[in-house]
């Protein structure tokens, strides 16, 4: 087997979908597993959309889900350049080539021309493309039309009988009737290549063995197969992925929430989460497991794991996983990375950074499922201005005597640490014959406005002595009358 070489070239005219995410990571992963390149080709020849912003943008998106490339923009390689746009002789060169040889030809008709016979096909129930009129012109005459200046665009002479068939890697054995097929334009009157030859004559000039892409791009795999025919060269393996889908099995798209990798990461789901997940999106490694480092997914990846259907963007799930490895997570970047948000919040670095702000974030990471969570958490840690929850108001107006004596147990209280303080609590509780939710939920909610939390004796520590009698003040002089 030659070296496995795969690609992901995206358009540069948006932000990095979540199904391009999945169509480059399980590129990167069949390159990884099979010790082959993975070649990253920016499409950037629709100039009115593209930008060098966004395509920094997928760059970065790349390099945050943890995808690397081999050869590609700033890592260079020999079958550069890396952008289209900046590849246009090799269009040039091959389109010469066909036309020297005959199997494109010029096609005169104008838009509106091509407009008029399509609603005709159509009015009759027939499948609108092109009647190859422009095919049957006699060589004198379109040489005679191109010398008179007459615009043309050039179309592959595709093959009218038999059949086009390829071994797809995800959906089996593909036949395409080639009767059906149209002469696309390779070609438009402006001299611009379309899509179905660059993309051809690019993946030829980079040597790449196997296309793994998205499924809606079946349809334009007889007509690049043409044109490899057409150029002689050698086919590559093509596999289409499923679609991604929404909760509803339509194609995911924005009114189904976000659907751009860059939003995900500014709402506070971890790369590696992203990866995971993602490789989960329509591929199964045979068994129950959900949860893979990067090294085993590599280990594992095979391509015949990939499905055929569709598969369900479920956030559930991958909200569930980012909890997972927010736990895992080595102390050192959980601090880093929630630190940078409560900072974003308006909580001083200094304050961050100190031995207590590191004591706040740590008691909250169990409860987190996204790094953004730290803000809401532990925002009655840095500001005695709460906020009650309707459970926790209806706690404290309910254990407001319970909280009178609290109180008055704290203030006597001479060593205040989780210990002592639990201590005190299980006792005044044991003394009223009550059990210590009686009065653990009505504090609670004294002291942060919660009706749920991190454990109340370490939050009480942590607090301190006078802001937790404060606080137990404030709630009953406002709910205790």
């Amino acid at each position: 087997m030659s070296e496995v070489r795969v690609r992901f070239a995206p358009s540069p005219t948006g932000y990095l979908h979540v199904g391009g995410a999945r169509t480059a990571l399980f590129n990167w992963l069949y390159a990884r597993r099979h010790r082959g390149k993975f070649i990253l080709r920016i499409e950037d020849t629709d100039k009115a959309r593209s930008t060098p912003e966004l395509t920094n943008m997928i760059l970065d998106s790349l390099r945050w889900l943890g995808l690397d490339w081999d050869e590609g923009p700033e890592a260079g390689g020999e079958y550069g350049p890396y952008f289209q746009s900046e590849r246009g002789e090799l269009y040039r060169q091959a389109l010469a080539k066909l036309q020297a040889e005959g199997k494109v030809y010029p096609c005169f008709c104008s838009a509106g021309e091509l407009e008029e016979r399509r609603a005709e096909q159509m009015k009759a129930g027939k499948p609108p493309r092109y009647d190859r009129r422009c095919r049957h012109l006699a060589k004198e005459e379109a040489e005679r039309l191109i010398n008179a200046g007459k615009a043309c665009a050039w179309r592959l002479a595709m093959p009218t009988e038999g059949e086009t068939v390829f071994d797809d890697l995800v959906r089996g054995k593909l036949t395409f009737a080639n009767q059906e097929l149209d002469d696309f334009i390779v070609a438009r009157s402006d001299g611009s290549p379309t899509y179905n030859f660059v993309v051809v004559v690019d993946d030829i000039n980079m040597r790449i063995t196997q296309v793994i892409r998205g499924e809606d791009h079946i349809s334009n795999t007889p007509k690049q197969i043409q044109v490899y025919h057409a150029l002689g060269a050698p086919l590559p393996a093509f596999g289409h992925l499923p679609l991604v889908l929404g909760k509803d099995k339509s194609r995911l798209s924005k009114r189904h929430g976000a659907t751009s990798t860059d939003v995900y990461q500014a709402e506070g789901y971890l790369p590696e989460t992203m990866f995971n997940f993602l490789a989960l999106l329509g591929w199964s490694s045979g068994t129950d497991r959900e949860l893979f480092s990067k090294q085993k997914l590599v280990e594992l990846f095979d391509i015949s794991g990939v499905g055929k259907a569709g598969s369900v963007f479920d956030m559930d799930k991958l909200t569930w996983m980012n909890g997972y490895y927010i736990r895992q997570m080595n102390e050192e970047r959980f601090l880093e990375l929630t630190g940078e948000r409560l900072v974003q919040a308006g909580v001083e670095r200094s304050v961050v950074e100190s031995e207590w702000g590191r004591r706040v974030a740590r008691i909250e990471k169990e409860k987190m499922k996204l790094i953004g969570d730290v803000v809401p958490l532990t925002r009655f840690f840095f500001s005695d201005e709460l906020e009650y929850e309707d459970k926790a108001l209806k706690q404290l107006k309910e254990g407001m005597e319970s909280l009178k004596q609290v109180k008055e147990g704290l203030i006597k209280l001479d060593k205040f640490d989780a210990q002592a303080l639990e201590k005190l609590i299980r006792g005044l509780a044991e003394e009223r014959g009550e059990s210590a939710g009686k009065l653990i939920h009505p504090l609670r909610a004294a002291l942060s406005g919660l009706s749920s939390g991190p454990g109340l004796f370490e939050m009480m520590e942590l607090l301190g002595k006078e802001r937790c009698i404060k606080r137990i003040e404030a709630a009953i002089e406002r709910f205790g009358g």
